[in-house]
């Protein structure tokens, strides 16, 4: 299994994120939502994890913690959600002992206050919790894929970031060369259950080929479409508004297009209505990776 680890930017990448700064004992982390720009899934393991392959990039989407070395442990989450003025829709977090921003401090031993200021919404298809998780065990230089993978699928490849190949169960990460590209994200109204997306997925599988999914970038697409048929209906809308082909990230609920919002004409403050509900658009562009993969 390759390793991720802290490291020099790749060779013709602009400047990287900055992804933590210290102020005494408060520590400021900045964790990159993750795009999944092509998914395929391959095939099942014995014990029901998925095999993928997939090109996965991060983006200037980000969360922030903020740790208080001093404070007592815990963890408060404050949202700032694309959209939350005009009732968007309810984000619920969930339990704060499965937030895998706590999980991730339990895997390192670490005790501290946390604050985590969500951009990322939850159900969207773009690894925010992932993304928090990572965002600590960089903290705590902790570069262990196998710690990474306990947490979550997608916390090895948010640990390092950038631009990467990533195969076996989110476990094998290859960094690609860093590529600027820019991605208008549109954000329905509801999130996706990724595991029932995987359900829909597995029983699609047993009942034989299905030309959708091999259609499309992404092998979930059908899945995530028969678990939440509402997404077609925001995925049509998108696609009439831009002139551009949408794209399903991750399991969803978020369809994206690439190309600069300046393209498509589209006014990000307005988003995109349908049958009375809003979802709102948010124009992104890719981050270099954090480190570096040890061969």
């Amino acid at each position: 299994m390759k390793g991720v680890m802290n490291g020099p930017t790749p060779e013709g990448a602009p400047d990287g994120p900055n992804l933590g700064t210290a102020d005494g004992r408060t520590v400021e982390l900045t964790a990159p939502a993750k795009l999944t720009v092509t998914l395929q899934v391959t095939g099942v393991r014995e014990d029901g994890y998925h095999f993928l392959e997939s090109e996965m990039v991060t983006l200037d989407l980000v969360d922030t913690l903020v740790i208080d070395l001093d404070g007592d442990a815990g963890l408060d989450v404050v949202p700032e959600w694309p959209g939350d003025d005009d009732g968007w829709r309810d984000l619920d977090m969930g339990a704060v002992e499965d937030n895998l921003a706590s999980r991730a401090m339990a895997a390192v031993g670490r005790t501290a206050h946390v604050t985590l200021v969500k951009r990322i919404p939850p159900g969207a298809g773009l690894g925010g919790g992932s993304a928090d998780a990572a965002a600590v065990l960089r903290w705590a230089d902790c570069t262990d894929l196998a710690i990474a993978s306990r947490i979550g699928a997608d916390v090895p490849f948010c640990l390092g970031g950038g631009r990467a190949r990533v195969s076996g169960i989110g476990d094998e990460v290859a960094l690609l060369p860093f590529e600027d590209r820019r991605y208008l994200l549109l954000f329905p109204p509801f999130g996706v259950d990724t595991a029932a997306v995987y359900r829909a997925w597995d029983r699609l599988a047993a009942a034989g080929p299905h030309s959708d999914g091999e259609a499309t970038s992404n092998g979930l697409e059908a899945a995530a479409v028969e678990v939440e048929p509402r997404l077609a209906d925001w995925k049509r809308a998108l696609e009439e508004r831009t002139g551009r082909p949408a794209h399903l990230a991750g399991s969803g609920s978020t369809w994206f297009v690439e190309g600069a919002t300046e393209e498509f004409g589209v006014e990000l403050g307005a988003g995109l209505w349908l049958d009375g509900q809003h979802a709102p658009l948010v124009a992104t562009r890719t981050t270099p990776a954090a480190g570096e993969v040890l061969q």
